[in-house]
């Protein structure tokens, strides 16, 4: 079952609970979003540390095949 931009958001809200974030359907489908994570505690992190991060809030939404998030293009950085 494909995931709303909202759930996308709530899971990301709870390990980034002060971060700018924006989730776009880019295909209209709810399978392939981008997400938009400006966030503090990414300052000093370089850009595999910070989606790695992203990557860990989404708790294996997108694990597999299987995973109910099929695509997720992600920009993060720490606010300027």
């Amino acid at each position: 079952m494909p995931m709303r931009a909202d759930e996308i958001e709530n899971l990301l809200r709870e390990t980034f609970p002060n971060a700018k974030i924006v989730i776009t359907d880019t295909a209209g489908d709810g399978n392939h979003f981008a997400a938009e994570v400006i966030d503090e505690s990414f300052r000093g992190q370089n850009r595999v540390q910070q989606q790695r991060a992203v990557y860990a809030a989404l708790k294996g939404k997108m694990d597999g095949s299987q995973g109910e998030l099929h695509a997720l293009a992600l920009t993060t950085r720490a606010p300027a």
